[in-house]
């Protein structure tokens, strides 16, 4: 690791002095002008790479800063209020959360590019050029001829190495962001880079160590602007790396390239790129044991999904197959194909602790249990359908680079998040039990206590919190109602078209719904009390009685998740402490291995220590560096909202 280039960006992170804030209002002169949207798109570029300023640190292979620290609106707020009442607008209204496909692009080079682009796109092109000309210029004017060579070649012609398709790379990646387009991923930035790589390597171009040195350097490439980037929290970007997987005759795709990727990582301890592995029951436990080795540093991945669910989800989908065995992960763990793709993962969430809490308080005592499912059923089909119907005329801001690097828009299809399954499961399951199998606990006592958030009934709330069936507590009925669940799931969304002319797609993801979602509901029948999270996407309450990880993964891959297939992990926090003996490495690889071999279709984990957590609560500035992995993405710590702290040091800690 080149420890000066290390300090400059990530430590002292002395490149934001050169920044500077763009003042002029844009959206009051394209609205005067009545220009279109693709039309403000390419002038606000063309104005922004003018303002932007090179600059090189002496030490670095791989170039390319933002000094403009801001992108001025396209359109006014007035503008604004005129769209939403004609179209449906999905978060900023800019494009996120897509996998562009870079390789053709890295191939031919931008001039080549050019050729076939619309009039937006040839503007846009030129004007990153001309941006990269001027860090030519610069980096003629600092004698630093390796660089010279480089941009003299990309991005206006193809790559014809390692170090120039890595380049090219920070350019058409840097140029999305400053387009305007945001949680742009990398996808399989082992396959498609391998060939360049490959070649090198034979070549004797690089010996091992220096091809993870400028490995390395390209990843710092990723952290030198993401705190200028879009998220809900700060890490919240999207710079999500998908390695290994298949390709489409079945072979394993893990190779070199791979491995120094996660070695980069754990080299330098930082959250961008984020790693994802793709693997499948045929997959090595010496892969397995790479991705532990990365787990044990703490930055909370590699994020794992399991080729084997996820390509045959994907195709039950409608996805073509090789476009299915393609697939990568799009900002956090929801399953995009790149290139083609365009699809709006996270359109939505699904409360299901609040539907089933309305199907306990209109049925209880007054129906069968049967009849109370049936009850939760209609209401998962109703809320699906309400959602499905106020989502109509998406609209989005032109995007006209990420458009040429799509080949097309062949998948149209929006995602749900299925919020704190969990949580309504473990609540169908106790009622089950208590209320009419056993009938210990009347209805007017269930429902005067949750009425009470358990105030007057302490006795209850501890049966129902710390006794009753729990996912992940080998309960079969719990996790049968979470069967029940995800099947009614499923079962609202098969068949229904979208605006677009796309399906729809259930998963069990809840993204930050597991705080929001849970802010909307006041004490249910699993224990849970008004005002507590949910649990992170696919994982237990937070006070289950969980007996440990092979426990909670036996739960939640219990169950058919083909059909669930927007994605969403089992969330597991791993003691630190677990990693303290020899075997540790083997013993955490061989519980991914079967989790996996369960059927499960992604898994994240976190290597945490409470006290080091709380230390950092009370002494910020000591703990600058230590990094968390929050729903589907890794962050530091200490930037975090006191609430996404928090839900971490809640969360279950696993020891093996």
């Amino acid at each position: 690791m080149n420890k000066s280039l290390y300090d400059y960006y990530v430590i002292n992170k002395e490149h934001r002095a050169l920044r500077f804030k763009v003042d002029k209002e844009l959206s009051s002169e394209y609205s005067a002008l009545g220009l279109c949207s693709s039309e403000r798109m390419t002038r606000r570029f063309e104005y922004l790479s003018s303002l932007e300023v090179p600059h090189i640190h002496s030490d670095e292979k791989i170039v390319f800063m933002r000094t403009v620290a801001n992108l001025p609106d396209v359109y006014t707020e007035k503008e604004w209020k005129e769209i939403r009442k004609e179209h449906y607008i999905h978060e900023l209204g800019y494009v996120s959360n897509l996998s562009p496909e870079y390789e053709k692009t890295i191939s031919v080079g931008l001039l080549a590019r050019r050729e076939s682009a619309d009039e937006y796109q040839k503007r846009i092109i030129d004007s990153i050029i001309a941006l990269s000309d001027r860090y030519l210029e610069e980096a003629k004017r600092m004698g630093r001829g390796d660089i010279v060579e480089v941009l003299t070649q990309v991005p206006r012609y193809g790559a014809r190495n390692f170090r120039e398709a890595l380049q090219f790379f920070r350019i058409l990646h840097y140029s999305l962001w400053l387009e305007g387009d945001y949680h742009n991923t990398v996808g399989r930035f082992d396959q498609y880079m391998y060939p360049y790589f490959k070649n090198d390597m034979d070549a004797g171009v690089y010996t091992r160590e220096s091809a993870l040195e400028l490995v390395e350097d390209f990843f710092l490439s990723f952290n030198k602007d993401s705190d200028l980037y879009v998220g809900v929290q700060q890490g919240d970007n999207g710079q999500s790396m998908v390695l290994g997987g298949i390709d489409k005759d079945g072979n394993d795709c893990f190779n070199l390239l791979s491995e120094l990727c996660l070695e980069a990582s754990r080299n330098l301890l930082v959250i961008d790129p984020k790693i994802n592995l793709r693997v499948s029951k045929k997959t090595p436990l010496s892969i397995f044991e790479k991705g532990t080795e990365l787990t044990r540093a703490g930055l909370g991945f590699p994020q794992y999904s399991n080729d084997d669910v996820v390509i045959e989800g994907l195709q039950r989908l409608g996805y073509d197959y090789e476009d299915a065995v393609n697939y990568v992960v799009a900002a956090c763990w929801e399953f995009i194909i790149p290139g083609v793709g365009n699809d709006i993962a996270n359109i939505g969430a699904v409360n299901f602790p609040q539907l089933v809490d309305a199907a306990i308080r209109e049925n209880i005592g007054k129906s069968s249990f049967e009849a109370l499912l049936g009850d939760v059923k209609r209401r998962v089909t109703a809320e699906c359908d309400r959602i499905r119907e106020s989502i109509a005329n998406v609209w989005f801001v032109a995007s006209p680079f990420m458009d040429l690097l799509r080949e097309a828009k062949k998948y149209n299809n929006f995602g749900l998040h299925g919020c704190g399954l969990a949580s309504a499961a473990d609540a169908l399951a106790s009622v089950e039990k208590y209320v009419y199998n056993e009938k210990s606990v009347s209805p007017e006592r269930l429902i005067a206590a949750l009425d009470a958030n358990f105030e007057n009934d302490p006795e209850l709330l501890h049966t129902l919190r710390y006794e009753a069936p729990k996912m992940g507590v080998d309960s079969e009925r719990a996790d049968a109602m979470c069967g029940i669940l995800l099947d009614s799931f499923a079962d609202a969304l098969e068949g229904k078209r979208n605006c677009l002319g796309g399906v729809w797609r259930a998963g069990t993801g809840t993204a930050m719904f597991y705080l929001w979602h849970a802010r909307d509901i006041g004490a249910t029948a699993d224990g849970r009390r008004k005002g507590e999270a949910f649990g992170t996407n696919f994982s237990p309450s937070l006070f289950a009685k969980v007996k440990g990880p092979v426990s909670d993964i036996e739960s939640f891959t219990a169950n058919d998740l083909t059909r669930t297939v927007n994605g969403g992990p089992l969330t597991l926090e791993l003691a630190s402490s677990v990693f303290a003996s020899e075997d540790s490495i083997s013993k955490v690889a061989m519980l991914i291995k079967y989790f996996i071999e369960r059927g499960g279709h992604q898994l994240q984990l976190n290597a945490i220590n409470l006290d080091t957590l709380k230390a950092a609560q009370a002494d910020p500035d000591s703990y600058r560096q230590l990094i968390v992995r929050i729903w589907g993405w890794s962050a530091y710590f200490v930037e975090l909202d006191r609430e996404y702290q928090d839900h971490v040091m809640a969360r279950q800690e696993y020891s093996l």
